[in-house]
């Protein structure tokens, strides 16, 4: 009896620690130099963590304590350059962001504290960073160069980088497998996605898929990789065991950001071109497509709450959207700068 009772005290004492768990959203603001977090269940912002340099590419992973931040600034950089507005066009962005391919511009790549909120080390990286991804079990980061090529491998133990590896030219963003056993990286310039085999970082397979590869999701299941295709205002479907694109989605003008619902029927993909954002049931092949003004850009789903959350390119907010029916359900102003790659972390 007194074991029973023992442990009953122990669930009740474990109880409020279980209750206070929140699902937070980090995004970083690109030229504001910081990272917004934002509690999902209020959609508020609660904080910010300073000292980032002009970071788009933010990444995590579920078991690890850190924030690993890319940046586009090159790591001589004058820090007191005064940010240019975040309301500029397509082609001014890309012209002040962009090395030239095969450019190298060396940068740093921030590993930031999660429960410490600072960034508490900076890695030197051989290019800018556009995205970063992080290994599942938060040993491995890996920071994706689009001007200078290729890859660079971080061991987060070590907090140094181990490994360089060239993919195709203008590689966009990288996505893991869940067992952390492949990489893939997107190559918009040769229209490709790159396999990388992570137990020695090399590249086993090319696949082919439509013109201008940019953002990746790969399905729960890990047996489909799907890419936004920026030259074609499309989305290919690939099978991995087989390496062929088995379905082909005709979505909005400069497709970018892409998620997938929870239960991976339903893949959701912004179109910054024209505006707008697309649904599409992957069972029947159908596509519900919205406006979205302007600029829709990054997309993050979040199963727990059944939101969806999508930036805008060209001003300083994130919508949050019903996923059934595409409509806004509000909008979070994050101040100054612009949402880019969105991070979810229950803590």
């Amino acid at each position: 009896m007194t074991r029973t009772i023992g442990a009953l005290v122990m669930v009740l004492m474990l109880l409020p620690l279980a209750a206070a768990a929140r699902t937070l959203m980090y995004v970083p603001s690109g030229e504001a130099n910081d990272i917004v977090i934002i509690d999902l269940a209020s959609d508020r912002i609660i904080g910010r963590i300073a000292e980032l340099e002009n970071a788009h590419g933010l990444s995590a992973s579920p078991v690890g304590d850190y924030l690993v931040a890319g940046s586009m600034q090159a790591a001589e950089a004058d820090k007191s350059v005064v940010a240019k507005p975040s309301a500029v066009s397509e082609e001014e962005h890309r012209a002040h962001h962009a090395e030239t391919p095969g450019e190298i511009t060396p940068s740093f790549v921030s590993i930031v504290h999660v429960k410490h909120g600072h960034v508490m080390r900076r890695v030197p990286v051989r290019g800018l960073t556009h995205h970063t991804a992080v290994s599942p079990d938060g040993k491995f980061a890996v920071a994706v160069h689009s001007g200078a090529g290729g890859i660079s491998v971080i061991d987060l133990d070590k907090m140094a980088v181990i490994k360089t590896l060239q993919t195709g030219s203008r590689p966009n963003y990288a996505v893991f497998a869940a067992d952390g056993k492949r990489l893939y990286v997107a190559n918009a310039g040769p229209g490709t996605v790159s396999e990388i085999d992570t137990t020695n970082w090399s590249a086993v397979r090319e696949i082919a898929v439509g013109k201008e590869p940019e953002h990746l999701v790969l399905s729960p299941d890990n047996t489909r990789l799907y890419t936004a295709n920026v030259g074609d205002g499309t989305v290919s479907a690939v099978e991995l065991s087989s390496g062929k694109v088995v379905g082909t989605f005709t979505v909005g003008k400069e497709p970018h950001g892409i998620d997938l619902s929870g239960d991976g029927h339903g893949l959701f993909v912004s179109s910054k071109g024209d505006g707008t954002l697309s649904r599409i049931d992957l069972a029947s092949g159908e596509i519900k497509t919205v406006d979205l003004k302007p600029a829709p850009y990054h997309v993050a789903y979040v199963s727990e709450l059944n939101k969806l959350y999508v930036s805008s390119r060209m001003a300083p907010k994130i919508w949050v959207i019903d996923p059934a029916t595409l409509k806004i359900r509000g909008e979070i102003d994050i101040g100054q700068g612009v949402a880019h790659q969105m991070v979810i972390r229950q803590e």
